[in-house]
């Protein structure tokens, strides 16, 4: 239980919110369940987060950026080779994914309902890693590297192609042995595709 004494934040709700997710997984999980959990009221919670579902948007949003400040790093390395930049970045999302999937599945399985839930939470955030893929391609194309006139349509078509290595629904082959070795080798043939002749 929370000491009085503390200020109730935003943040500190978030954290306990996914605490009690991961205690009673989201069919069971109230706001009442998270007020008690930092000793406050229900309407305490509410001052902060006007609704459940609002809540639950707002945790979903928190876990899916988790990903973001590891790729935001790699799209802002703007020393790397162009070429680097989006094998890095999407090794670092797949990385990303599975460790999310893998070091915490009861987690990773209450944030797979919530994210169904909440899909205007998803779509920006596909949006905005779409829009760090952006501007690596556009980088590269603008070095000349990458074949890509349209740099936005390339990166929508990366970021699908690749998507058995991000997407929750495939989480179950991540651990597969042979999954590294077919990440590569699709990413191999992603990069061939996008050099300049």
């Amino acid at each position: 239980m929370a000491l009085p004494t503390e200020t109730l934040t935003a943040e500190r709700i978030l954290e306990a919110t996914e605490d009690v997710l991961r205690r009673y997984g989201p069919a069971k999980a109230t706001v009442v369940d998270v007020a008690r959990a930092l000793g406050v009221s229900h309407g305490s919670v509410y001052r902060h987060f006007r609704t459940k579902a609002v809540l639950r948007g707002a945790v979903t949003k928190r876990w899916l950026d988790r990903t973001m400040e590891v790729l935001a790093g790699i799209v802002a390395d703007t020393g790397r080779d162009p070429e680097a930049r989006v094998r890095a970045w999407l090794a670092a999302l797949f990385a990303a994914k599975r460790r999310k999937a893998g070091d915490d599945p009861e987690l990773f399985a209450t944030y797979t309902v919530l994210t169904q839930e909440n899909g205007e939470v998803v779509a920006t955030h596909i949006a905005e890693l779409t829009g760090q893929l952006t501007e690596l391609v556009r980088a590269g194309a603008d070095a000349g590297v990458f074949a890509a006139d349209d740099p936005e349509a390339t990166a929508r078509a990366l970021f699908q192609a690749t998507g058995r290595f991000h997407d929750p629904g495939y989480a179950g082959e991540w651990e597969r042995p042979e999954a590294e070795a077919d990440f590569t080798a699709l990413v191999d043939l992603l990069i061939r595709g996008l050099r300049a002749r």
